[in-house]
């Protein structure tokens, strides 16, 4: 791969569209018109990654027939992790996103001292990790 800056986007199936605009843009989320319309949804997480939300409809059209798409509140084939920039900002992430009608904490939150997270379920059921890491911390030494 080169050594340029590559963008990622994460598609996911959701309900609504819509709906998955005003949950992501309530925890900070940034619409993205551009790679929108009434059945996808293009949610900017940071500089170079966004969610594309797809509508089930559209989401398998873009699948192989032969393959089921996972249902994410019974089932969890992917976690998707970011990071924030302070341990509050990661909690204010995690309670904005059960006021806009997510579940904060479905899996246990952890506290390490150099490493703190926490987690919520979208409307979808789609799981994701809100981490904070002490940027001073290196165990190893290891130099940039």
């Amino acid at each position: 791969m080169s050594s340029t800056t590559k963008s990622v986007y994460l598609n996911l199936p959701v309900e609504s569209a819509s709906a998955s605009v005003a949950f992501y843009t309530s925890i900070g989320g940034t619409h993205n018109p551009k790679f929108s319309d009434e059945t996808t949804a293009c949610i900017g997480i940071s500089p170079t990654v966004s969610l594309m939300l797809l509508e089930s409809d559209r989401f398998r059209s873009f699948t192989p027939k032969s393959k089921a798409v996972v249902d994410a509140k019974s089932s969890a084939q992917v976690l998707i992790c970011f990071t924030a920039d302070s341990k509050d900002e990661v909690d204010t992430i995690v309670e904005n996103a059960e006021k806009a009608g997510g579940k904060k904490d479905p899996s246990a939150a952890h506290d390490y001292g150099t490493m703190y997270g926490r987690s919520f379920e979208d409307l979808d059921g789609h799981v994701f990790e809100v981490t904070w890491m002490d940027p001073t911390f290196n165990p190893h030494g290891v130099e940039d």
